[in-house]
């Protein structure tokens, strides 16, 4: 099968780090995260990637994968992870992640707990089950905050979620160097052409890099084989919701309405869970989607 698209799709996992994730475009990534942290930021000078691999404290601690893991010249680090998926716990997992690089500054000796920022931002490619009923916000900045007196308690410690499926700005409504970012996010795989809204330099390096056209045989077979996870990813969660809300809504007139939507529940992970393995995609991953154990899943 021949990828017949003109662009890559951004969010799959080749895509994503192929743009994001590499040395020669860290001017990419740079520009991005410039621009959508630059009212705490500023302009950011450089980064530089650090192990997307985060070991726990003890062989049988969990440890954390991250798809982009980098610093700036402050020493402020940032997560950036392309959600492809919805998963359960998903905001708790972001938290978890987030103590990964809390922890690493901790020092020896006469430390006094100084702590540069940290930063998580997660591009989704879906929309949390609680903003369902509105697209007033996409855009979500999370610190911590002190209700008492309605204002930010501690400012260095950030959660950033897009929810791409919400942005809907067509070409001719984009109005900002973010708007721009966005679109380019959401459509890429769509576009056959460049705008010429989107004739900013580092849109020239970008359409480059993700042109399908320019990948030498090796790199087209890897995101060959990434675009179709990414589409049977996507096609089972959707089959196995329809069908876990199915079974649920039949559990539900059996058993009664809370313990059919536990089962109906429990019925969609299971049946994500095997449809995924299937397709051989890795029990971490199926895990970290579905919220069943490595032991569950095995067992399927």
């Amino acid at each position: 099968m021949r990828v017949k698209d003109k662009y890559l799709n951004p969010f799959t996992d080749f895509g994503f780090k192929k743009l994001f994730g590499i040395e020669p475009n860290k001017d990419i990534l740079i520009d991005f995260l410039t621009e959508l942290l630059r009212k705490d930021e500023g302009e950011i000078r450089d980064i530089t990637y650090l192990s997307p691999e985060q070991l726990g404290r003890t062989a049988g601690e969990r440890k954390a994968i991250f798809d982009i893991y980098c610093e700036n010249e402050r020493g402020e680090k940032f997560i950036v992870e392309m959600q492809q998926a919805k998963q359960n716990y998903f905001k708790d997992r972001s938290i978890y992640y987030l103590t990964f690089p809390i922890r690493s500054q901790a020092q020896k000796g006469g430390w006094d707990f100084e702590l540069k920022s940290v930063y998580t931002v997660g591009i989704l490619d879906f929309v949390f089950d609680e903003d369902k009923g509105s697209d007033q916000v996409f855009h979500h900045e999370v610190q911590l905050f002190d209700k008492s007196v309605q204002k930010v308690f501690y400012d260095k410690l950030t959660y950033i979620y897009l929810e791409m499926p919400k942005f809907t700005k067509t070409i001719d409504e984009l109005e900002t160097h973010f708007d721009n970012w966005l679109y380019v996010i959401k459509n890429l795989e769509n576009l056959t052409d460049r705008p010429v809204k989107l004739q900013e330099s580092v849109f020239n390096k970008l359409f480059e890099q993700a042109e399908i056209a320019n990948f030498d045989d090796e790199e087209y077979s890897e995101y060959e084989r990434s675009l179709k996870t990414y589409r049977d990813l996507k096609n089972s969660f959707d089959t196995a919701r329809d069908e876990g809300r199915k079974e649920g809504r039949e559990e539900g007139r059996k058993e009664g309405r809370r313990e059919g939507r536990e089962e109906g529940g429990k019925e969609e992970k299971i049946t994500i869970a095997g449809k995924l393995k299937r397709r051989h995609v890795p029990p971490e991953i199926i895990s970290q989607s579905t919220g069943l154990t490595i032991e569950e899943i095995e067992k399927l």
